[in-house]
């Protein structure tokens, strides 16, 4: 995919920047690899819940930012993956979305297995599927398992998870 002019009166900003509001987008592995190592994240929270039995839920989720001038770009990503969600963020911000385990553990999971992150973010990643596979093994649902997580989240998206 290279990159496309925009001319005319509806073009603002950098000319150079990739236009796909309008393009059907069919995105190559290699792309989206590339486009989630700059763009995405990887996250696990942990938020208070008192219907759970540890009165703590852990929350994985992958998450993809742009722009709503580029919301295409996250349409082709849910129709790539075929699961998650794109949603409206913070002001003009729209945000891909995978939260559900199954699709984490099924879809996203093994794609990035399949096509390696090449930055930090990897990292990242690979603390995020140990407490997917921490998770799978209900290890969640117990106090030291919790500060087990806890733990690996807390060295995710801070430089420091390699």
């Amino acid at each position: 995919m290279g990159t496309i002019r925009r001319e005319g009166p509806d073009c603002t900003g950098n000319p150079q920047r990739l236009d796909v509001r309008d393009r059907p987008s069919t995105l190559e592995a290699e792309w989206v690899t590339g486009f989630v190592d700059g763009e995405g994240c990887f996250h696990v929270g942990i938020s208070v819940h008192a219907g759970m039995r540890m009165r703590r839920q852990v929350l994985p989720e992958f998450t993809v930012v742009q722009h709503e001038r580029d919301v295409q770009l996250l349409h082709a990503l849910r129709a790539f993956f075929g699961c998650g969600v794109v949603r409206s963020n913070h002001g003009d911000r729209a945000a891909y979305r995978v939260r559900r385990r199954s699709d984490l553990l099924r879809t996203i999971v093994p794609f990035f297995l399949a096509h390696p992150l090449q930055s930090q973010k990897r990292g990242d990643f690979d603390l995020f599927r140990r407490v997917l596979e921490m998770m799978e093994q209900d290890v969640h649902l117990t106090e030291s398992g919790v500060e087990k997580v806890r733990a690996l989240a807390a060295r995710m998206n801070r430089g420091r998870s390699r």
